[in-house]
Formats: C-alpha cells, structure tokens, sequence
C-alpha cells in the first residue's frame, strides 16, 4: 500500500506539472484538446493496461509524458481485484461494467452472508477469511454461470448475469451456495439475502444499478423469502428515507419532533405514578412520521445520539417543571441499541439529574430487549452503573425479541414490560394465555415488577389484574397526551 501510495503522490505531482505548463500551448482550444485527449488515455490505460500514444504530446512535453507512462505501468495489476478472494472488487466492477455500457439485458444480483459478522466472533477472522474465500470458489463453479463476479465488501458478492434470471433459478442458486461449508473439519452453515435488478426493465448508469441492486437487498433483508427485487417506487422510498435523514436535525431545532406521554395505572392504587414519553414527529411536507420510522433511519445514520440527548433533555426539563408544579411521575424514556455502547451513558445521565436538580428515581430508562441480546455482557455492564445511579430500568416489548426467561436472571432491571403483542389472540387462544401467565409469573417471582402494554378494553384489564400484574399501560386507561395535556388530567389519573 506505501509504494501504490507513492506512485499516486507521483501522479498527482506530475500532472499538476501537466497544468503549470499548459501556458506553453498556443491557444487554448489545444491545451482543453490536450487535456481532454490525456484523460481518457489515462482512464483507457488504467482500465486495460495499454501504454500511451506519444504521437498526441507536443514536443516540449515528451520527456515528462514517458514518465507518466513508466509511472502508469508501475500501477498493481491488482488494484480492480479483492486480494482476500483473487474476485474483481468494486472498483474493478464499477469499471467492467462502465466498458460494457449500455446494459440493457440481464440480472444483476447482491449477494449478503447474513450475520457473517457471528462467524469471525465465534471462530477468529482467519476462519472467516477461510469461509469467504471457499465462497468465493463455490461462485466460480455454479453451473449457472455468471459473466461476472465480485466481492463489494466484507460478506457481500455481486453478480452480473447476461440473461434474465427467473425467481426458481434464483432460489436454487441460493440453494446451492448455502450448502454447509467445512472449515477444519467443523461444519459451517450460511444463511443468504438476495437483491436483485432486471437490467431489462431497469436499466441506467453504473452508479444507478449498483444503488438499485442495493435496494433490493434491503427490501431481501425484510422479506421472509430473502430475495427480492427491485421495483420502481423503490427509489421513491429511498428518496423519502435520504429527506427524513437530513430533516431531522433540522426537525429537532425547531419543535417539529416534540415529546407525548402515556400514563400507566398501578394497580394496586389504581393511580398514576409513571409515564411513558414517547416521540411524535409532525414533518412540514411529508406529515406525521412515526418512531418506528425515523429511529431506525438516525441509528443507521449515526443520528442516535442527537436524538438521545435532545429526548432525555425534553424529559428531565418537563420532570423540573412538573415537580416545581407539584406532580410527582417516573417518566420513562426509551434508548437504543447505540446508546448503551456508549461507555459515557452514565455520568450523562447522572449530569443531566444534577443540572436539573432531580432524583434518580424520577427517571426510568426502557430498553428493547432486542438491544439487550445484541451484546449481553456489555449492555449489563452500563445498566450495572445506571442502576447504582438510583435510575429505574425496564425491559421493554419483553417477548418479541430473541431472547428467554432465563436470561432475566442476568439483569439489572426492576421492570419486565410484556408487549401488546401477547393480547392479540387473549381472547380465543388459551395457549396465549397460559404463555402469558407463566411469563408475567416467572417475572414476579424473580423480583420483577410487571407492565403490560397495549390494554384497550375492560375485559382484557380485568384477566391482566387477574394474573397479577403491577402496572398496565394502554388507550382504556390513557392515551398519549401531550404535557400541558396532561397536567389537565393529572387529578383524574391521580384520583386526587
């Protein structure tokens, strides 16, 4: 890499030299002809390797023009390729593929080892290298031969195919390539996600069908299938992620994202002792954007953090407020995946109470359960401090992730909340039921206090307090309110 890095800074100097003596040209129509002439051959040179045409240099400048070719012909002959698998890399397709535009016919498809990421934590990366290099092979071998093949990054791969591929081919090449590998005698199964685009139907620039075919993988990701195919409103959605990215910076400064609150009945009293805070968004061109929306998109583009801090500052300056007025809450808060692996989480925490003057027990900080299984071991560690802070902790929407009961044991929390999603078949499916008893009856027994989300009627209510649960939270006893809103309420909900 030093030497490569040598001959581009050589590059660089010798034709900003190219530059300065262009006032050696008698007009200026020769030197743009000059230049323009030299860019290509350069261009030409990198991609096929060719040598320059000295016939196009002018007298004065052929000395300086066989060193840029010598310099040239220094380049790797690797720099198109992906050295781990010997397969052509991105640079490498993005040019292969500009050389044989217009592409109007074919299939191009992305390929994605899916949680590749698990085999270099499980195994090392020498292993991981192992299983991507016999990936590499297996694509060399397919009967169904591609006309070619790359390696775009660490565990993607895309095809390039000459003829329109039907969905059964595509499912038994997947087939194929996810066939057990085995890697020092240890079996190693790999499960595939496939975007695809029919060139056909969509074909356009490089840059465009490489985007597309990314596309396709997304939409793959979320697909029960793990193939799909990229359509033409697919860029509209894309269009629409890239402006909720960059409105919400904007969306924060100036109260288009606001704070709403859900009150949650303790049973025992039948009154309200805590809140939920949940974000609403009111966009001023593309309307009401749910969190379920716009969280996923700030953690994937490194937003998280702004939208962390503005929400725990919203919620601890409310809190000021409403104790000043003399409502007692715990407001619950809800952080990401993101937030806990920051190492600082808790003294931010703890210098937020200070500033605003709070005890710790006034706030309650939700967690997915989701975010907790993606690193147990750390997530523990920063709620172990959070918790010695005198912070409540909850586990939220607990039992739609991937986790067990039995993990519970492991965590720092004083709160399990079961998700809504459990009261879906209440009603006429007894196993729902006992699988909800058992949950909320394991919780308590292990020292949990118990909430459950999503209560909308009389009758569920009453079977929940039944079960013995602490705390219920849904539209039959409040709906999201917003503070001023709920300052109204606050002696109907506090029965004062």
């Amino acid at each position: 890499m030093f030497e490569i890095g040598l001959v581009v800074a050589s590059l660089i100097l010798l034709i900003f030299s190219l530059y300065i003596l262009q006032a050696k040209y008698r007009s200026l129509r020769s030197q743009q002809k000059f230049l323009a002439q030299l860019c290509t051959q350069l261009e030409q040179q990198k991609i096929e390797r060719q040598a320059l045409d000295i016939g196009i240099v002018p007298q004065e400048f052929a000395p300086l023009y066989h060193t840029l070719d010598e310099l040239l012909k220094a380049l790797p002959v690797s720099v198109g390729k992906d050295k781990l698998t010997g397969l052509v890399n991105r640079v490498g397709l993005k040019r292969t593929l500009a050389s044989m535009m217009p592409l109007t016919q074919g299939t191009l498809v992305l390929i994605d080892i899916y949680r590749f990421r698990y085999v270099n934590d499980l195994f090392g990366f020498v292993f991981g290298d192992i299983l991507l290099k016999q990936f590499a092979e297996r694509l060399n071998s397919l009967s169904l031969s591609p006309r070619l093949i790359a390696r775009l990054n660490g565990d993607e791969f895309c095809l390039y195919y000459e003829q329109a591929l039907t969905e059964e081919q595509l499912v038994h090449l997947r087939g194929r390539l996810q066939v057990p590998f085995s890697i020092k005698n240890t079996p190693v199964s790999v499960k595939l996600q496939i975007g695809c685009v029919h060139l056909q139907e969509h074909h356009a620039d490089t840059s465009q069908m490489l985007r597309r075919v990314d596309l396709a993988l997304k939409k793959a990701r979320h697909s029960r299938s793990a193939i799909a195919y990229y359509a033409e409103n697919d860029d509209i959605q894309q269009l629409r992620e890239l402006r909720i990215i960059d409105s919400l910076p904007k969306g924060l400064q100036r109260n288009q994202v606001y704070m709403v609150y859900q009150a949650k009945q303790d049973i025992a009293t039948g009154r309200c002792f805590q809140v939920e805070a949940l974000m609403r968004w009111e966009h001023d061109e593309l309307g009401v954007i749910s969190p379920g929306e716009f969280i996923p998109l700030a953690e994937y583009a490194g937003m998280i953090d702004l939208v962390s801090q503005w929400a725990l500052d919203q919620v601890l300056a409310q809190q000021a407020k409403w104790r000043a007025a003399g409502i007692q809450l715990c407001v619950a808060v809800n952080l990401s995946t993101r937030d806990l692996d920051s190492e600082t989480l808790p003294q931010e925490i703890a210098a937020r109470l200070a500033y605003y003057q709070l005890p710790p027990e006034s706030l309650m900080i939700e967690i997915t359960e989701s975010t907790l299984m993606a690193d147990l071991t750390k997530a523990v560690e920063t709620l172990d401090k959070i918790r010695a802070l005198g912070v409540r902790l909850a586990i939220d929407d607990f039992g739609t992730g991937h986790s067990s009961l039995a993990y519970l044991k492991h965590l720092p929390v004083n709160e399990v909340k079961i998700d809504k999603a459990f009261l879906k078949d209440l009603e006429q499916d007894k196993p729902s039921e006992y699988i909800l008893e058992a949950s909320i009856n394991i919780a308590k027994k292990l020292g949990y206090e118990v909430t459950v989300e999503g209560i909308e009627t009389l009758e569920i209510r009453d079977r929940l307090v039944a079960m013995g649960v602490d705390t219920l939270q849904g539209m039959y006893y409040a709906k999201p309110m917003r503070a001023a809103e709920l300052e109204m309420n606050w002696a109907k909900l506090h029965h004062i």
